[in-house]
């Protein structure tokens, strides 16, 4: 019998890490933990209200939630990354900036979405430069695929939309030709570029602005959930 995935977590303790100069902290206001979740989310226990709710999946360093959260105060944003040391400075950094409409929470994003997020109640997702997994034998450890794209629909509301960028050619192909797959479900919609996005940015984040420097194409999808 397979075994129903679950979320790995980041156990808390005590000690602080040090980086980028300065002393990391947790912040119990701003980072969710697996008791917070007896069931499915409350979001009005989470957020205090039930505004629109986004969720970025890879936050990286909390570039794009600090300045959505800001820019969109009548917005909630909900952030989930994996990797240990761009969780703990994203939750440093959130933290810092005392946002009340933002959390973030260290979890596999598949699974958490899976067991944790309610059916029907994202406003939008935001997947700005995934792990491209280049090598072919990795191909099946990319985010957006069929599963994960089906998951994400059922936790989209109607008119929901989801949001990619990708530096990758070949995998942006990928994405399109995936999401393209679901066109009883979603429909191409226009890009919104986000708040912290200036120039020739698209989305404004810090992996954004390093491949801009590097002269890499910027690739972007939009779509969105339609009514049944």
């Amino acid at each position: 019998m397979r075994r129903k995935p679950t979320v790995e977590w980041m156990m808390n303790d005590s000690e602080h890490d040090q980086a980028m100069g300065r002393i990391l902290r947790e912040y119990s206001a701003i980072v969710l933990r697996p008791e917070d979740f007896p069931g499915r989310i409350d979001r009005a226990r989470v957020f205090g209200r039930l505004g629109p709710f986004h969720i970025e999946i890879g936050s990286g360093k909390g570039t794009f939630l600090v300045q959505e959260a800001q820019a969109h105060p009548e917005a909630d944003y909900l952030g989930i990354e994996w990797a240990s040391k761009f969780y703990r400075y994203a939750a440093d950094r959130l933290g810092r900036w005392g946002l009340a409409n933002v959390r973030i929470i260290r979890a596999d994003a598949a699974a958490f979405l899976r067991e944790y997020v309610p059916a029907a109640s994202v406003d939008c997702f935001h997947i700005y430069f995934p792990d491209p997994w280049p090598k072919k034998r990795h191909h099946k450890r990319r985010f957006v695929r069929q599963d994960n794209v089906e998951i994400l629909i059922a936790c989209l509301k109607p008119e929901g939309r989801i949001q990619m960028a990708t530096d990758h050619a070949e995998y942006f192909e990928q994405m399109r030709q995936v999401m393209s797959a679901s066109c009883d479900e979603l429909e191409e919609a226009e890009f919104v570029r986000p708040a912290g996005a200036a120039g020739e940015e698209l989305t404004g984040t810090n992996y954004e602005r390093k491949y801009i420097n590097d002269r890499r194409t910027i690739h972007v999808l939009a779509f969105r959930k339609k009514r049944v």
